[in-house]
Order: C-alpha cells, then structure tokens, then sequence
C-alpha cells in the first residue's frame, strides 16, 4: 500500500517527524533515490521506548550504522519474548509492553516514522509479539491474543484468553497462527480461512518430554512451524496444522551450554536460531518431518531475537555484550551459509527487544 493510501485509510495522527525526513534527505524526488536496506530494533525502555534505525550497506566494505532513534510514544519492559517489531512491505509494527499499545511504523521513500497507535481491547495488557500477515496485524501478550484490520487498527477476529501469562511469541501461517507459552505448550490458533483471522477459538497442544522445556521462538515455513523447546535436548521442533509434533536434536552439549531460543526461517529448508548461552547462531536443515543440526557461528555475545530479510540474502541478530546492546548482520550466500559479520556500534541501550528488515 502507498503512503497516500494509507494516510486516506488510517485513522491515526500523524507523528513523522519533519527532521527525520529532511535527515533522510526527503527533499529529493523519491525517484531519484536508491531505496536503502534498514534494520530496526526497540530499545524497549520501560519509560520512553524507542525504534532503532539502522541503515545497512553491503559491498566490499559492509557496515551498519545507526540513522536515528524513533520515539514510539509509549513505554517498553518486555522479556522472554521474541517478535515485538515487525515489517512488511512500507508498514511495520512495534508493541509498547508498559503502555498496552502497538505503534505502527511508515516508510516513505528512505524515511521510517512513527504513525498513531493502537491500543489492546479493555482486559487485553502487556503486549510482547506481534505479527503482520496481509491485511492483519496480530498481537499476543500476557493474558490475550488477538487480530486487527491492518493498517486501519480495528480488532477484526475473535480475541482468544490464554492459559497463563507465559506467551513468548506469535507467528502466522497459512490457516493457523501459533503462541509459545514458556511453561511448555504451544497454543495453536485457527484462523477463519486461509489467510484469515483469529477465529475465536484455541487449542493447547502438548509438546513431548523431549521438546517441551522453555518454548520461545517460533516461525513458520508456509503451513508448518518451527519452534525452538530452548532447555529441551531437541532444542529445534516442528509442527503442522495436525498438531503433530518432529522434535529434532539441537548442538551439543545441551542447556545450559546451548539452547537455541530465537528462531528464522532462512532460505531453501534452512533455518536459524539465536543461541544465547552459546553466544551462537544455530543453523538446522529440515523436511516436513524432521531435520538435523548443521552448525553454529559465533557472536561477540548473547543474542535475543532474530530476523531474515524478505529476500533471504541477510540475516540480523540483537545481541547483547559487556557495553549494552547490539545489532549484527551477517551475509547469507547461495547456499545458506553465513559470511561475514558486522556489527553496529553502542548507542547506550542496555537491551533491544525485536529486530526486522525493512528493504
């Protein structure tokens, strides 16, 4: 959808900032421009929350540099959590976990602002994950989860109650989304239709002894899920729309040395999985049944979300290292394999929470 579109559809009043644009040098025809590759990530500041925005180059001499910061105008706090900012296309999300809100994120041209919020429906609080599907955003936090006409912010599904306070995250596949619940189940959602919403209903399925300690992040291959069980020994499982569960072995030795907690579908059957005491990205190979452990490259620390870009060439992680928080990307090559890493610098965030492309 164009900018224009949206201002026409959505509700909302507009906060860009005028200095961004001419930062990002809106001056010039929008035609003229090359349209740059961003990462983003929140500060999740528990009393002025903020949007990261890095500006990615690729080439000979990579490098990430820090554009500017974006006030969502609401407050953070969120933990154990993955997904709480999301993009696609020139919309994004991010959920404010203190302020029960999600502020919606704009992209014109080679500028990202910050666009209105929408706030959770009365009983629904502390929203931790997001997740834009086509014209649904959905959102999970600490007692409800729920689905809303996107970008217009109206609640278009039946909001669901959750079993405890413990969802780490949600994803969206083609005719069901999902919830982590850290106590040890994965919730499955059905949607109306494919490519629908939350119909209302819910179902707790119940993960196997050896893949049911810590689910956390979770991401979807079409109609099939993976999920990272992070203490279990089978640290990586997947999931279809039957509930049937193919847990697969994670690298060894397993928790407390490794645990893949964080979790991105990479490209062909590749996925990737932030490893935070292995200070680690794991790579798995999978089939629609199962898969293996490949390997794990090195982070200068702890990462805590992770992210693949639209056209599977990048890969960012959020780590964070002695002097705070960081982002690194790394290059993904023909076949999946990670080259090369960079870094940004120290912006003074103890921690970010969420990490997505915007290209």
């Amino acid at each position: 959808m164009n900018s224009q579109g949206l201002k026409m559809r959505a509700p909302w009043r507009s906060v860009f900032s005028a200095a961004v644009m001419l930062a990002c040098g809106m001056a010039v025809a929008a035609g003229a421009q090359e349209r740059s590759t961003f990462v983003l990530t929140s500060t999740n500041n528990t009393q002025h929350n903020e949007v990261a925005v890095f500006a990615l180059k690729g080439g000979q001499n990579p490098s990430l540099k820090l554009e500017y910061t974006l006030p969502t105008g609401g407050k953070g706090g969120a933990s154990n959590n993955a997904g709480i900012l999301q993009f696609q296309g020139d919309l994004g999300a991010v959920a404010n976990y203190g302020s029960n809100t999600v502020s919606q994120l704009v992209r014109r041209g080679n500028a990202i602002g910050v666009q209105g919020s929408i706030r959770l429906a009365s009983g629904c609080a502390k929203p931790d994950s997001v997740a834009l599907s086509g014209e649904h955003l959905f959102v999970v936090g600490a007692n409800c989860a729920e689905s809303y006409a996107w970008p217009e912010g109206y609640p278009d599904g039946g909001a669901v109650s959750l079993p405890d306070n413990t969802a780490a995250q949600i994803a969206v596949g083609k005719t069901w989304a999902a919830v982590t619940m850290t106590s040890g189940s994965v919730l499955q959602l059905p949607l109306t239709h494919e490519g629908g919403v939350l119909n209302g209903t819910s179902n707790v399925v119940t993960l196997p002894e050896d893949a049911n300690n810590t689910p956390l992040g979770e991401a979807f291959w079409g109609n099939l899920l993976g999920f990272d069980p992070a203490h279990s020994v089978d640290s990586l499982a997947l999931m279809n729309a039957d509930a049937e569960i193919f847990p697969i072995p994670g690298p060894m030795p397993a928790y407390p040395t490794n645990a893949p907690c964080w979790l991105a579908k990479g490209p062909l059957s590749i996925w990737y999985a932030g490893n935070s005491p292995g200070q680690a990205v794991s790579i798995f190979f999978t089939d629609a049944k199962g898969g293996s452990f490949y390997k794990s490259v090195p982070l200068p620390g702890s990462p805590t979300d992770i992210a693949v870009s639209r056209d599977q060439k990048w890969l960012a992680v959020i780590y964070t290292s002695a002097d705070g928080a960081h982002v690194a990307t790394f290059a993904i090559d023909e076949r999946g394999d990670l080259k090369g890493m960079t870094t940004s610098p120290s912006i003074g965030a103890a921690g970010f929470s969420g990490v997505a492309f915007s290209e």
